[in-house]
């Protein structure tokens, strides 16, 4: 996870903005229930009127309100009495036509109705009760009237009230809020609602309206905030996603750019298969890692806290429910990353492996052909895509059990939400619409934990393919450059030295190289000939500093080639690799290659020396003709000689030829190498040779057995002072062509 963020270190401006982003999505996404609550509770039960209090009544009703309040003082100075002699008479007309018949009490601007809503509905409550026809209020007014004298019988219930004297009547409002001190507050602001409507439809108010309306605007706040949130969620996903990419880019850029400055000592740690993975394969997990992180766990806590929020204000008492759902969902995820961690590790190892057997395999192509192994070489595929796909499976099949499980389980809550919130609603302390909000509350709360569930399973193989990428970034090269280079000397070009030179590999016990020592001037040729295995190839890549020595040193031009910087060194070679490497593009770009801005006359000499002017003209394109990937559409002998006319065509001071005339027929290898010495005449030239006939006119050949320097001299003084070089021109060459050499 450390390393994740540490990817993301040079975009926290944009992972500011989208947090931000996130908030504002959160806030969108957890207003919705709260809406289509209202529209229930509001909008449809109490038909659009969302006052606890009415905002007009007649004076009529006024007074039966004010008597049976129990603070009417309170109530009756946040209205005012419009009449027939108020001055504004006339525009309340216009509204309430009931002012024909009699005057009206309206609600005063900006009033706290909090402080007598309670009270006010009340007493609408009960005077609804009071005076209503049906049997339930009938059934009321006669038990409030079993109480009384018989005098009072024929009397209406409100008359009575009124005639009762002051201690008796404020009893009788005692009694009521000891009643009604049971019942919630918005049980009773719902029953109250009821009245209000009644009350706007004796006004002249158009209550059908006031629904239609109320549902319309709340419907069309509702799709503006559900806009919103979608424009955010857009923004953030195409944020993320460029966020990723960037990141990504910049680790892709990041790991090329060390893997191209690493030593053979790195490759072979790493392995070309898994150098590869890991720049492909184990940044994209990280990518797609990054998206997910940005847009879903970074969101999830933010609607999760603000879901258990608002389902606290909504109902707490069913809060339970939610805590046991999270509880469940932790159990379940705790027990699949159990499970899966261990199996990710083992998955980004089988897909190296894959690379390296598919790498291994197309590359042999010819020689599994040569040999009849098809069928070995397709089984050993075979084991490691099985194993790989096993591995995968598992991983899919545990991953794909989740979503089931939490459908089930957020509908299992779904039903217990309902199951306890319909007796909240039959005992009269949840509205319907408070209900299905809680559920939507839930749902948003349980969704956050299954993402965040989802994103932690994801998580530890992209944690694994991170600490991959930064096991390469965080290598130090076994070469380095030195901080402050010096410069090579001006006066001496092409002198190179061995001191005492021994060389051993990182991961070796003993030494390839021993105590090798000599000097090779400009102008000469130094050739190294002995067994396979003696050290020839390992001495000369010491020079480029491919590797570097274990003791002694190596100087070119009096200087220690540690003390160089690597630009200064390898401007001064010309490489010529045992296996001929060319590059994807055409012939001109490959012999340009170390200068791309040499002339078409440079590049055209460099052709003709190398001897490969003669196969490139028969080109329909000539120069211009393509070279396939890794050069697999020229022969051998045209990949060597395309190669030498690479390291001729920047005119070096030191050339390197390692075994580079294999592949080349006797009478072009014979006018490679006169075409080679008139040109190299200046340079010193380095030759690792396996026929004598190559470095017979060499002016200095060196002999090595087993990393040591048993010979050095030319052909006829080795002939005579070296056994080991004797027996080796002996067995390639006839006596007759020792002679004549």
């Amino acid at each position: 996870m450390k390393n994740i963020f540490k990817s993301l270190k040079r975009s926290w401006k944009m992972i500011l903005l989208i947090i931000i982003l996130l908030l504002g999505q959160a806030i969108c996404d957890l207003s919705l229930p709260t809406y289509t609550s209202k529209i229930i509770n509001i909008g449809v039960q109490q038909g659009g009127i969302e006052e606890s209090v009415p905002k007009v009544i007649r004076e009529s009703k006024m007074k039966e309100i004010l008597l049976l309040s129990s603070n009417s003082k309170e109530i009756i100075k946040n209205y005012t009495l419009i009449s027939n002699k108020s001055k504004n008479y006339n525009d309340y007309l216009k509204d309430y036509n009931i002012l024909k018949k009699e005057n009206i009490y309206v609600l005063k601007d900006n009033v706290n109705v909090d402080k007598f809503s309670k009270n006010f509905d009340k007493a609408l409550l009960v005077n609804t009760m009071l005076t209503t026809k049906g049997q339930e209020g009938k059934k009321i007014q006669e038990k409030i009237k079993s109480n009384l004298p018989p005098m009072y019988q024929n009397y209406d219930i409100l008359k009575i009230l009124s005639l009762m004297p002051k201690e008796q009547l404020n009893q009788f409002k005692s009694q009521i809020d000891k009643q009604f001190a049971k019942f919630p507050d918005s049980i009773i602001t719902q029953s109250a609602t009821s009245a209000i409507k009644e009350e706007y439809q004796n006004v002249g108010l158009d209550t059908d309206k006031i629904q239609t309306n109320y549902i319309l605007k709340s419907g069309a706040k509702m799709l503006s905030i559900a806009l919103i949130s979608m424009i955010l969620t857009i923004l953030v996903s195409l944020l993320a996603s460029l966020v990723a990419a960037k990141s990504a880019k910049n680790l892709r850029e990041k790991i090329f750019t060390k893997s191209v400055k690493f030593s053979k000592a790195e490759y072979k740690k790493f392995g070309v298969a898994s150098l590869i993975t890991r720049s492909t394969n184990d940044i994209q997990q990280v990518q797609m890692v990054t998206v997910m992180l940005l847009r879903i766990a970074l969101y999830a806590p933010i609607i999760g806290i603000g879901g258990m929020l608002k389902v606290l204000n909504t109902n707490a008492s069913m809060a339970w429910i939610i805590g046991l759902a999270v509880a469940i969902i932790m159990f379940i995820v705790v027990l699949m990353f159990s499970f899966v961690m261990p199996k990710f590790k083992k998955l980004q190892k089988l897909i190296d492996r894959l690379n390296q057997v598919t790498r291994e395999i197309l590359t042999g192509i010819p020689v599994i052909r040569a040999f009849s192994n098809q069928k070995y070489e397709t089984e050993k595929f075979a084991n490691v895509n099985k194993n790989l796909k096993k591995t995968n499976l598992f991983v899919s099949r545990t991953m794909s059990m989740m979503m089931p499980i939490m459908m089930f389980l957020m509908n299992s809550i779904c039903i217990l939400i309902v199951w306890k919130g319909s007796h909240g609603i039959n005992d009269g302390v949840m509205q319907v619409g408070d209900m299905l909000a809680f559920i939507q509350y839930t749902m948003q709360i349980v969704m956050a934990f299954l993402m965040i569930s989802m994103f932690s399973i994801m998580l530890p193989r992209a944690g694994v393919a991170a600490n991959r990428i930064y096991e390469v970034l965080n290598t130090e090269n076994s070469i380095k450059e030195k901080e402050n280079p010096s410069t090579f000397s001006k006066r001496i070009k092409g002198l190179v030295e061995f001191k005492n030179v021994s060389f051993k590999y990182p991961d070796g016990d003993e030494n390839v190289l021993t105590d090798i020592s000599f000097v090779s001037k400009p102008g000469t040729t130094t050739a190294f000939i002995g067994s396979t295995g003696s050290g020839k190839s390992t001495l000369i890549n010491l020079i480029p500093r491919f590797y570097d020595v274990t003791s002694g040193e190596i100087l070119i031009d009096g200087m220690n080639i540690k003390d160089v910087s690597f630009k200064d060194l390898h401007k001064k070679i010309g490489y010529v690799p045992q296996k001929g490497i060319l590059f994807s593009g055409t012939i001109k770009s490959n012999i340009k290659y170390g200068n791309k801005e040499m002339s078409e006359e440079q590049m055209k000499k460099a052709a003709s020396i190398a001897q490969a002017t003669e196969f490139i003209e028969k080109k329909e394109k000539e120069y211009d003709d393509e070279i396939a990937q890794g050069g697999t559409n020229v022969s051998g002998g045209q990949k060597q000689r395309l190669s030498i006319a690479r390291a001729v065509a920047i005119n070096p001071e030191i050339y390197i030829f390692d075994d580079s005339f294999s592949a080349l027929d006797y009478k072009t290898d014979s006018a490679l190498r006169k075409a080679l010495n008139k040109e190299v005449k200046d340079s010193t030239v380095f030759i690792v040779a396996q026929r004598i006939s190559t470095i017979l006119k060499a002016d200095q050949i060196i002999v090595l057995d087993e990393g040591k320097v048993v010979g050095i001299g030319t052909h006829k003084e080795l002939l005579k002072k070296c056994n080991i070089y004797r027996e080796i021109a002996e067995s390639q060459l006839s006596k007759e062509e020792l002679e004549n050499a």
